[in-house]
Parts: C-alpha cells; structure tokens; sequence
C-alpha cells in the first residue's frame, strides 16, 4: 500500500506517509518539555513524522494548563531532549509553534502573560479548565497593537530558531482551529479596520508575514502550516462569504514562499463540525505547489490510502496513536486497536500516557 511507502519531504526522508497528529495531552509541569514527553513520542516513532502537541510562542500564547512552551531556554533543552528520543529510533519531528490569543484563561498564563487578540471579541460559547478553579470564562482579551503584532511574529521567529538549532527537524505554524492566527483569518474575530483586517487580503496578512518571517529565518523547506477550513472550535465561524478566495489566496501565496506543506485540519469527525462547503482541499491544493497533508477519522490502513488517493501526500492519524504506540504496525498487520481512556487525556501523570503496551 502506498501509505506505508517512504517520502521525501523537501528533502527530509520520512519512512512511510503517516504522520502523527499534534495533540494537547498537557504533561508539560511548568509548560516546560520533560523525560515522560520524551518517553511518549519516542514510544510512536513508527510514523513518518510526529508533529508535537500545540506549543506556546510566549507567555502571552500559553492559554491552557500544563501545555509546554519554546520561549526560554529551558524550553527548548526539553524539545531537544524529547527530538533527541524520536532521532534515536528513526523518526522525524516537526513542533507545532500556536498562540493560543482569546482562548485564554488568566490563571493559566505564566507570571507576566496577557491575553490578547486581533479584536475585543471575547469566547463565550464555552469555558476554559484551570488547575486552580476547575472550568472558568474565557478572558476579555486585549485588541493587539501594531507594536503587539510585531512582537508575535518576532516570538515565532525566536521560538523557530532556537528549536532548529536544537536539532528539532521543522516547525508547523498553527494558523487553525481558532488559535491566533486563525482569529486573524475569520471575519467573525477580526473586526479590525487596519491593514491586518478587512477584506481576506488584510486578514491573511498576519498569517503570511509571520510565515515568511519564520522561513526567512530557518529555511521554507523546515516550515508547515496547518488550517482548518470550515472549522468551528473554539467559536469560529465555519463558513464566510470570502471563504475560498482567502484560502486560495493563501495557497498562492505559501507556494511562492516554498514552504514544504499545507495541512488541512479536517474537524467534522472530532470536533462535530458540519461538512465541507466546498472540496477546499482541493482547491488550495490546485494552488500550492508542495505536499498536502490532510486526515480526520482515519483507523485503518485503507481509509489512509482513500485520502491518498483523494489528492493528499501524507495522512494525519490523532488519537488512534495515543493507545497505541505502535499504531503503524497495527494498521499494516491489520490488528485491532486498543481504545483510549478519556478521563486521562488531559491529566498530569503517566496513565493513559506512556502506559500502553508497545
């Protein structure tokens, strides 16, 4: 099957077309990276390439408990660590770099971190958990300055940087599932008036210049993007009137950069969003000449291969990795797949984390 085939991505050799999915599972103590993170993703080095849980730019970027960051320096010692594992069992590792904006909780921030966004649009439509007080109101955050947008894409750039030199072999700019860089994109949270707002060519224009900003400073070929057309996590709108001009445009754009892929998170199997408009995957790829990453609900080998044969280069495969470590193995063999324990996705400790047979 050409899933399990070996791929060359700008370059970097992955050993079959399978890619772990990013996913929060908040074992990050002080938001800082440790031996159980490394454990966790050395056990799944079977896929092609591992993309790494959402990981805070800055403090003002780390909105949920427990999630790591790629800010300080002790940061950046722990993705080493942890990349240093995936190396020594074949496998590639990208980290996926988010700001978490109005997706914020003030007791979640670390000490001197402010919630901001590209408008005075707070989330209301559901509430944030906090270690302290349990689930709690997302906060009003704070509409960013021109200074604020400049700082931002600067954090991306540092964080990039400081991880590539630490032997991580790529970076994802998270500009999906209504973090930052998507509240700049959906007309819903960006009511802004300035050039970073407007019409889908001011609203993409943060998206873009920290993009380039980010391959300018490590290589395109060392830099994804993921987004998520249609999506409507965390209050965004799902559908626009400039919907498929704005992505569009910004294949065309990310192609001329040369970064190495576009993935399209697809939220209709687990995050219960509605079906695609239009087949965007399609057209953004039409439009971007570089490897398409797509997934969503894949558990077997053949629905991987559908996907592949649907046009993507690589499939993302999310919780089916969490119980199982050696997913890849399973899914050639065609064993059947342990399932995972929800009460555990998100707590602190080893159980439901690395305590699964490998």
């Amino acid at each position: 099957m050409k899933i399990f085939e070996p791929f060359s991505l700008s370059g970097l050799a992955l050993k079959n077309k399978i890619v772990m999915a990013p996913m929060t599972r908040s074992r990050a103590i002080g938001n800082i990276p440790n031996p159980l993170m490394k454990q966790y993703y050395s056990q799944r080095s079977g896929a092609g390439l591992i993309l790494s849980e959402a990981t805070a730019v800055s403090a003002n970027g780390t909105g949920y408990p427990r999630i790591p960051g790629a800010y300080t320096e002790e940061q950046i010692a722990g993705w080493k660590n942890v990349a240093e594992g995936v190396h020594a069992k074949g496998g590639r590792f990208f980290v996926q770099l988010f700001h978490t904006g109005r997706v914020s909780a003030a007791l979640n921030l670390p000490q001197g971190g402010e919630t901001i966004a590209p408008s005075v649009v707070p989330l209301t439509e559901m509430e944030m958990y906090t270690d302290q007080k349990g689930m709690q109101p997302h906060d009003i955050p704070r509409e960013m300055t021109l200074g604020d947008i400049r700082q931002v894409q600067d954090e991306y750039v540092e964080a990039s940087k400081g991880l590539i030199e630490a032997g991580i072999d790529g970076i994802e700019i998270h500009s999906a599932n209504g973090y930052l860089l998507d509240q700049f994109l959906d007309p819903k949270t960006n009511l802004r008036t300035d050039p970073y707002g407007g019409d889908y060519k001011g609203r993409a224009r943060f998206t873009l210049e920290t993009t380039q900003k980010v391959a300018d400073t490590i290589g395109p070929e060392n830099v994804g993007i993921r987004f998520s057309p249609y999506g409507v996590f965390n209050g965004m709108s799902g559908n626009f009137e400039d919907l498929v001009e704005l992505y569009t445009y910004l294949a065309q754009k990310l192609s001329k950069m040369g970064i190495a892929y576009i993935h399209i998170a697809d939220q209709r199997a687990a995050m219960a969003a509605p079906e695609f408009a239009t087949q965007i995957w399609k057209t953004m790829g039409e439009n971007f000449n570089g490897t398409m990453m797509g997934g969503g609900d894949v558990d077997t080998a053949e629905k991987a291969e559908e996907l592949l044969n649907d046009g993507y280069d690589l499939v993302y495969i999310g919780r089916p990795f969490i119980a199982n470590p050696n997913l890849v193995e399973k899914l050639r063999n065609k064993e059947a797949l342990t399932p995972l324990d929800p009460d555990k996705l998100y707590s602190p400790g080893s159980e439901g984390y690395i305590d699964w047979a490998s």
